[in-house]
């Protein structure tokens, strides 16, 4: 056989040895729950993506959803391999999902932010009549959506242990598009007596609203901060390497700077009790 033909046929083994190895490279898919715009999740999590993809070897695909919904149902199905989610969610999807590092943010009591934890408030007009939390009683009151952690979970958690029902004792109103701006702004139309927000979204609304207009009557409990979780059924070996990744992370780097946080610890899936207690799983 000629010299020319025998290259010929190793170039285009190894052509078909190199196309083999990428088409079987692993691929996952990585999203985050859509609380903000298109653009903004992308902008948070095509960094980790790349970080991923690269630190691994592993093909880490950004993906997006429309809705609360789809996330969670997609987290669940298996469609959505690696998910950033907030503590509710995730515990909706813990049979399948498992949290492998938890989102840390301000420091403590940096607006509303305490580290890995953040909190919700209960807030009234300032000229309202309501004084504690028991005055909630037959009172009508704006969440954000039964699906927020801070606007509503956490001051759900804080009325039971004031045995307070809210779904017997209270009227509730789902905000608009589950926006925190859109409650603030029912109590501030008098729409509602009180309204229960993030704490760290108390001043979204602030250019609508006249200073001194909203108060503040409860703080209420602490809930574990989002959650980074990866499906139950990946590869041993691949859940491995994308933990060490997510340790390998310094404070300051980019990627934790796209995702809007100060760092993503390692996190059990204990740590989200709270948020079952809330919930009414546990």
């Amino acid at each position: 056989m000629k010299p020319a033909k025998i290259r010929c046929i190793v170039a285009i083994f190894l052509y078909i040895l190199v196309c083999s190895h990428f088409s079987l490279a692993t691929e996952y898919k990585l999203s985050m729950l859509p609380r903000y715009s298109t653009e903004e999740i992308n902008k948070r999590i095509i960094p980790l993506a790349k970080y991923l993809t690269k630190q691994t070897g592993m093909q880490i695909e950004p993906t997006l959803t429309a809705s609360f919904g789809q996330y969670s149902k997609q987290l669940s199905s298996g469609n959505i391999n690696i998910g950033f989610e907030n503590p509710y969610i995730y515990v909706m999807a813990a049979g399948q999902h498992e949290v492998i590092a938890m989102a840390v943010k301000g420091e403590d009591g940096d607006k509303g932010d305490g580290g890995d934890k953040f909190r919700g408030i209960i807030i009234t007009r300032a000229d309202s009549s309501l004084q504690t939390i028991e005055d909630l009683k037959g009172k009508k009151i704006a969440i954000v959506g039964y699906t927020s952690a801070g606007g509503f979970l956490s001051q759900k958690l804080t009325l039971v242990q004031h045995q307070i029902d809210l779904s017997k004792e209270c009227t509730i109103e789902e905000a608009p598009e589950n926006k925190q701006e859109n409650v603030i702004l029912a109590v501030y139309t008098g729409d509602v007596d009180a309204g229960f927000i993030r704490e760290s979204a108390l001043n979204q609304v602030d250019e609508f609203v006249p200073p001194g207009a909203i108060r503040i009557l409860q703080s209420t409990e602490w809930l574990p901060n989002w959650a980074l979780s990866v499906s139950s059924n990946m590869p041993v070996d691949d859940k491995a390497k994308i933990i060490q990744a997510i340790r390998d992370l310094k404070p300051g780097d980019p990627v934790l700077k796209a995702l809007k946080v100060n760092a993503l610890r390692p996190a059990q899936d204990n740590e989200y009790d709270p948020v079952r207690i809330a919930a009414g799983l546990k």
